[in-house]
This record gives C-alpha cells, structure tokens and sequence, in this order.
C-alpha cells in the first residue's frame, strides 16, 4: 500500500472586526471538500489578530470535517456492502 498525501489549504480573510477563513481540502484525484468559519472580535476587546486568525480557521477546519465525514458517509451509503448480489436465497435446493 503506498502512501497518500492530502493538502488542506486555509485562506483567511479579515475586514474589520470580521475574519474569515476557508480550509481546502485537495486530494491526488482532484476531490476537494472545503469548509468555512468566521470570527468576530467584541469591539470591547483588544485588537490582536492573531486571535481572529485563529479562531475563523479553527471553526473552518471543525466545518471541513464535518463536510469531509459527510462524504464518506454518502460513499458507504452508495458504494458499501458485497460486490455482487446473489440472487438465491439460503432455503432454496441449489
């Protein structure tokens, strides 16, 4: 079995009080699965960015791997469970 190597990308974005992250989920075959989150600084705090940073990419990589579990669940949904169906039933002479 050879290795796989998945690339998640985070793009964060701030205006203001807002940031904004998105994490890119990008595999060999070309799949991609993106999950977003926002952060929002109380005006009553100190400015540190880092802070937004953060927190807008932590909740984009929580909401990338919900996504992500949402699509192995559509693929077990889809494509589990034996390869061919038997068509006789266990009761019946052969």
């Amino acid at each position: 079995m050879e290795d796989k190597h998945w690339t998640v990308r985070i793009h964060i974005t701030e205006d203001g009080d807002d940031t904004r992250a998105e994490a890119v989920l990008t595999t060999p075959d070309t799949s991609t699965v993106t999950g977003r989150g926002v952060a929002h600084r109380n005006p009553v705090d100190r400015p540190i960015p880092e802070i937004g940073d953060e927190l807008a990419a932590s909740r984009a990589l929580e909401d990338l791997a919900i996504r992500l579990h949402d699509v192995a669940s559509d693929d077990i949904v889809e494509l589990a469970g034996p390869a061919e169906q038997v068509s006789s039933r266990a009761w019946e002479i052969p």
